[in-house]
């Protein structure tokens, strides 16, 4: 299996070449010690079939090629599906390690030249524009952002699995060592082809659903294996860029970038996210980092043997050790018995009172640490010391990094958000309300009135009712959600959660609900001088097409009220609102979404700039084309300039974050290009003038058209079409999918089989799954077609915007590579599985008119010969992938149709349904993209 390898591929490619050539043959080793040379036999020829295939097709060898397929022995085809599948697993490896190695080579070979999208380029670009130092400090004192983990059900793989990868990884790394000798080389390929043989012997599928708590674990991973030192790495280079190009000043950067999480704190339609696990989320989250701390300080121990003989500490440093002494009991740390190494002994009381952070005998006392300003404060006392004795270099080399971990993630790690439907607020307000005999039924109540009495409720000190009134369940829930909150900011910190979401947001009710919860719960108050403190922020968030149109007067009406104006005012004048994209997506299409996330963004910029508010919009990304998925760096930069201003925050979920995140050398590259596109971002919102201020606002008045064409073709077909939800649930492996055990949460909010109850992860999975890609497209090419109807002057006008206008060319882009990856032949096979031959063939045919419409006028504006000739790299990585990926489509849908004829006989074939989930886990690695 080492065909990929050997297809042209650039020759700067050719260590990928090797490495994926390596992996093949040690693969293709295991296949034959596992299966024997029949089944790389079989291997052989469906993958030497599929790839001329796709060269050129010819329907008589596509015949064979089915036959052959759907002939295969259940055991063999079982092998088959596994062998395919996880040579994907090893390409993705190869390519991951060669991007990190390619990164390594550009910089050793072009010695001072300044990559492209580094933290360099960025800095170095301000001071090319002249930039002055002061309008640079409030550039970099003004940006922010703030990655957040989700627990999406978009990661196929499992952790066993990833795991190995990492290994793989690691040694595959090993293997570019020069220094290496013979036999230290043969050893690690000894141990590369025991992790491939425990990779093929390893189950792929998980034997249950993940509970939150294994959720919360997971997303630990990534902390504790790349972010935790990463994050600081990525401030260290933006400090060290800013002295190159501007030394007169010293630098220190404020906290402009961290991470955030959901995993724990969002309930939205997952019944397993409850209090007690929100608790346990914020202990796990703590654990995590109280451990790396500890691990840190005896590495530094271990360093830190400058002796009072020879150095002279500052006086501050042996006060401390003798209030420590006097404060703190060693129980379960070895005192440092040497008088005269002081730094040894000041590390012994801190890792103890570090240990000491987890128990409830020393709250409030000075054998703990009380919070995390405390740690950074002992810190801060012996890097001054070090610099005291001119150990400057020690003090740069081991406490600054860990000054800016502590100063980072805190005792908490990372703030948690907590996210709860709007529908579950009105009815324990309705509930709540009616108990303590204020209104019998507030759910009746106008949107006016249900203002006026909430925010008389706010006005009013007294708590509605007494914390045991009796309640259904549901409510105590929600009830003990707000007081685990204010009980966590007491233990953990007020970072630790400052934000509640609130989902599908429509009305300023909404918000106000769950300020009314939160002052029952002591998170919100006026103090006895009048002012207002408020430790929790609600926030909104938009997702349909019509919430986004309702967002700006929504705020408005908030933005209105003296009582949240107020509230607003101690919070800093700064709010947070979130943006949808995969249910607005969902909603409105591709192309629409897009847009109307973009209108929104600027009429409620405009609307908060009125009322003296900095908006932080937090951006609902996916990581599939469908649900807003793109490089992190481009998302940045798609957003409108003058709306960073309050800072950005975008969801990081699934799949992304093992991509992104796994390995150290590229979570640094994706944070590096993150925050170069920070700071271009920042700059053009100061400099509007260097745009094309006036071209835009043209531009901009051609977009709504566009946008409701394609609105109006997309909802034709997916809401308006009454043989549309048979189509899509026949032709896709929707009810499959739910049965992967990638998430806790289920798949639909409700159990209920509407369309509108569906989620956008399901949804997106599953046509990627069956090669259409249909969110990612469709509605594009009607859109665009009839905006242009044959009219050159207008052509030119779509290929200008595409040449200058950053949304426009952001769109487009997105578009061509959800063409590249989509295959109509394939899905035509799909589509086969529908039972209603009338509404297979009518639907298909509006399917593949589209896409062939989309795909001419994509070609049209951008000028290119083909799809994606604008990144060589992509089309030709999808060119050579899709050989690959072609049997397990085929396989998939030979595997659907029978194992769906024995369920629709009453029967059930758990070893066929094993192979179902298999070419899903297998499909999602060969497109390495799944929700």
């Amino acid at each position: 299996m080492t065909e990929l390898a050997n297809t042209s591929i650039p020759s700067s490619n050719h260590l990928l070449r090797r490495d994926v050539r390596f992996l093949g043959n040690i693969l293709g080793e295991v296949l034959v010690h596992q299966g024997g040379r029949e089944l790389l036999d079989h291997v052989e020829k469906i993958r030497e079939t599929s790839k001329s295939l796709r060269a050129d097709f010819d329907p008589k060898l596509y015949d064979e090629f089915l036959n052959a397929i759907n002939h295969l022995a259940p055991d063999i085809r079982h092998q088959v599906i596994r062998a395919f599948a996880t040579y994907f697993q090893l390409v993705n490896i190869a390519e991951q390690n060669h991007r990190i190695r390619r990164k390594r080579d550009y910089e050793r070979s072009t010695g001072e030249a300044v990559q492209p999208g580094s933290i360099e380029s960025a800095i170095q670009g301000l001071k090319d524009k002249n930039l002055p130092l002061e309008e640079v400090q409030e550039l970099i004192q003004g940006i922010s952002l703030e990655l957040v983990m989700t627990a999406h059900p978009t990661e196929a793989m499992r952790r066993a699995v990833l795991d190995i990868h990492k290994r793989i990884a690691d040694e595959m790394m090993e293997l570019d060592n020069p220094s290496l000798t013979y036999r230290e080389r043969e050893k690690l390929c000894d141990q590369l082809r025991n992790e491939v043989l425990t990779l093929w012997q390893t189950d792929e599928l998980r034997n249950r659903k993940p509970t939150v708590i294994d959720e919360v674990r997971n997303g630990m991973y990534f902390f504790n294996e790349t972010l935790f030192d990463v994050l600081p790495d990525v401030y260290d280079e933006l400090e060290r860029c800013l002295g190159k190009y501007y030394p007169e000043q010293s630098w220190h950067v404020p906290t402009y970038l961290r991470f955030g999480s959901w995993i724990g704190g969002d309930r939205d339609g997952n019944p397993s996210v409850t209090a007690d696990v929100t608790w346990r989320t914020l202990n796990i989250q703590r654990g995590l980092a109280i451990y790396k701390y500890e691990t840190l300080l005896r590495q530094l121990m271990r360093k830190m043997s400058f002796s009072t003989s020879i150095v002279e500490v500052k006086p501050e440093l042996m006060e401390s050790i003798e209030q420590d002494r006097a404060n703190v009991e060693l129980k379960s740390v070895e005192p440092w018995t040497n008088e005269k190494e002081p730094y040894r002994i000041k590390l012994t009381y801190m890792i103890q009172k570090l240990q000491n952070v987890r128990s409830e005998l020393f709250k409030g006392t000075k054998q703990s640490y009380n919070d995390a300003s405390e740690f950074v404060a002992d810190l801060l006392l012996i890097d001054r010391s070090l610099r005291h004795h001119f150990a400057d270099f020690v003090a740069d080399t081991y406490l600054k990094k860990l000054i800016r971990q502590a100063e980072l993630f805190g005792f908490h790690l990372a703030a948690l958000d907590v996210r709860q439907h709007s529908q579950e607020h009105e009815n324990a307000m309705k509930e709540v309300l009616a108990k303590a005999g204020v209104v019998s039924d507030y759910a009746a109540l106008s949107e006016e009135e249900k203002i006026e009495l909430l925010g008389g409720l706010l006005e009013d000190s007294r708590p509605l009712l007494h914390e045991n009134a009796n309640l259904t369940d549901g409510t105590k829930e929600i009830l003990n959600v707000y007081r685990t909150i204010f009980r966590a900011q007491q233990e953990f910190g007020r970072e630790c959660i400052r934000t509640y979401l609130i989902s599908m947001t429509q009305g300023a009710s909404d918000m106000l609900e769950v300020m009314v919860f939160a002052k029952e719960a002591g998170l919100y108050r006026r103090t006895r001088d009048g002012s207002i403190v408020s430790t929790l922020q609600s926030v909104p968030l938009f997702e349909t097409i019509d919430d986004l149109h309702a967002a700006p007067e929504i705020m408005k009406t908030l933005f209105e009220l003296p009582i949240y104006r107020e509230t607003l005012a101690s919070m800093g004048d700064q709010h947070e609102i979130m943006l949808g994209y995969s249910d607005s997506n969902k909603d409105g299409g591709m192309v629409t979404a897009n847009w109307e996330l973009r209108v929104a963004m600027n009429k409620l910029t405009g609307i908060a700039k009125e009322y003296g508010v900095r908006l932080k919009f937090f951006h609902g990304r996916g990581g599939a084309l469908g649900r807003g998925g793109m490089p992190l760096n481009r998302s940045i930069l798609a957003q409108p300039p003058h709306t960073i201003g309050g800072g950005i925050k975008i969801t990081e979920q699934g799949e992304v974050l093992t991509s992104r995140y796994s390995m150290q050398g590229i979570a640094y590259r994706s944070l590096e290009q993150a925050t170069s596109a920070l700071v271009k971002a920042a700059y053009m919102s100061r400099h509007p003038e260097e745009g094309h201020a006036d071209s835009e606002a043209d531009w901009e008045r051609i977009m709504p058209g566009i946008s409701e064409t394609a609105l109006t073709k997309y909802q034709d077909l997916i809401f308006r079409d009454p043989g549309f939800l048979t189509f899509f649930k026949e032709s896709t492996p929707l009810s499959e999918v739910g049965e992967l055990n990638i998430g806790s949460r289920p798949s639909k909010r409700k159990n209920s089989e509407r369309f509108e109850d569906l989620r956008a992860i399901p949804w997106v999975f599953s046509w990627t799954q069956s090669r259409y890609l249909l969110p990612a497209w469709y509605a594009a090419g009607t859109a665009f077609d009839r905006y242009i109807g044959g009219d050159n002057a207008k052509l030119e006008t779509l290929r200008g915007m595409y040449r200058d206008y950053s949304f426009f060319r952001s769109l487009i882009d997105n578009l061509q590579m959800a063409l590249a990856k989509s295959d109509l032949i394939i899905a035509r096979k799909y589509s086969d599985m529908i039972k209603d031959e009338e509404i297979r063939k009518r639907i298909f045919a509006l399917i593949e008119e589209e896409f062939e419409l989309t795909k001419k006028t994509i070609l049209a504006i951008t000028g290119q010969d083909d799809i994606l000739d604008n990144v060589p790299v992509i089309q030709e990585s999808i060119r050579l992938r899709n050989p690959y990926v072609d049997p397990l489509s085929y396989l998939q849908v030979q595997l659907l149709t029978e194992l769906r004829a024995k369920r629709s006989a009453g029967e059930d074939d758990p070893e066929l349904l094993r192979e179902v989930l298999l070419t899903i886990n297998g499909v999602a690695a060969g497109m390495r993209n799944t929700g």
